[in-house]
């Protein structure tokens, strides 16, 4: 059941950093803050805005919907006190946290600006990233798989999408439900499931990339959210897995991840063809956390062998600790 409480939540009024689920960082509240914004208001719509805060039980645990104190029409989604999804119902091209917009930007890339295209949202969350494709590329068609109906209920209730966006959202396993999907149905998927802080092994085998190498068009690309951190072996693993059936790949990432030097989140994009690295490269670089794009993957999967259903595995768990504020 959902209830509404007042009590004030300053976990994202006070925090000079802030990391999501899996390790990716969301952007300082002094980048956050919206411009032309008179300063002197901001504490009172902070307060007013904090005691709006929702809470639900929900499959995966605790749901919380936090109002984003610096943008008036932003919301985090947090599973068990940690966020989730960032999204900004006024603004769905809005993308808070890293591997989000790393996302982002890939799916800008993939074709020409505005052409609408058949994208499958392995894992739902609150659909930051189908409301920025309806946004970016109306008309596009897309399919959500989300295995926990109680936080599709919880996100279509408190923050709906609009009817226009063509976004059609399916309540189950993300690989029972692409076995049934027709060969070569889309251009794009976005795999980015979690059971809490961890990637199920079933998503992280060939067998399973076969799948969405089928469901894909020819020239259709995957676009995954791997979790990992030192030394790499997961992502490394996931990379090998991936390129045995989509060889064509990049992976894009904050340097010290790529480097296997700190936990956090590595955007992998694989597909028949080659992927825009430049365009993607540039982008990185450029972004509100610089980052850079991996082409040399035999150097970078360091001779791991592609991973079966008999020896796959969940993504490792984030270390102790990452999830709390920075000051």
């Amino acid at each position: 059941m959902w209830n509404a409480t007042g009590a004030p939540d300053d976990r994202f009024a006070q925090s000079r950093f802030t990391f999501t689920r899996t390790g990716a960082r969301q952007r300082p509240a002094a980048q956050r803050a919206g411009g032309g914004r008179a300063t002197g208001i901001l504490p009172r719509v902070a307060q007013r805005r904090r005691s709006e805060r929702r809470v639900a039980t929900v499959g995966s645990g605790l749901a919380e919907l936090v109002p984003d104190p610096d943008r008036r029409s932003g919301w985090t989604l947090l599973l068990d006190g940690t966020p989730q999804s960032h999204v900004d119902l006024a603004d769905p091209t809005h993308l808070e946290f890293e591997y989000v917009r790393r996302i982002g930007a890939a799916l800008d890339l993939l074709a020409p600006a505005g052409q609408p295209l058949r994208v499958l949202h392995l894992g739902g969350g609150a659909l930051t990233l189908p409301r920025y494709v309806a946004a970016t590329r109306p008309g596009s068609a897309q399919r959500v798989v989300e295995i926990d109906g109680p936080l599709v209920d919880l996100v279509r209730t408190w923050l709906p999408w609009p009817p226009s966006a063509r976004i059609r959202v399916r309540v189950g396993d993300a690989r029972a439900e692409l076995a049934g999907m027709r060969p070569g149905g889309y251009d794009v998927v976005v795999l980015d499931v979690f059971a809490g802080s961890r990637t199920p092994a079933h998503l992280a085998s060939v067998e399973f990339a076969r799948e969405i190498a089928r469901v894909l068009a020819p020239t259709g690309f995957l676009v995954a959210n791997v979790a990992d951190g030192p030394p790499l072996r997961h992502a490394r693993a996931q990379v090998a897995t991936v390129r045995e059936v989509l060889p064509q790949a990049c992976v894009t990432a904050d340097a010290a991840v790529l480097r296997g030097r700190r936990f956090g989140n590595l955007v992998l994009l694989a597909g028949r063809t080659p992927p825009p690295v430049p365009e993607l490269a540039r982008r990185a670089a450029g972004d509100w956390f610089p980052g850079r794009v991996e082409t040399d993957l035999d150097r970078f999967a360091g001779g791991a062998a592609p991973v079966g259903d008999d020896a796959a595995v969940p993504s490792p768990a984030p270390p102790d600790g990452l999830f709390r504020s920075r000051a």
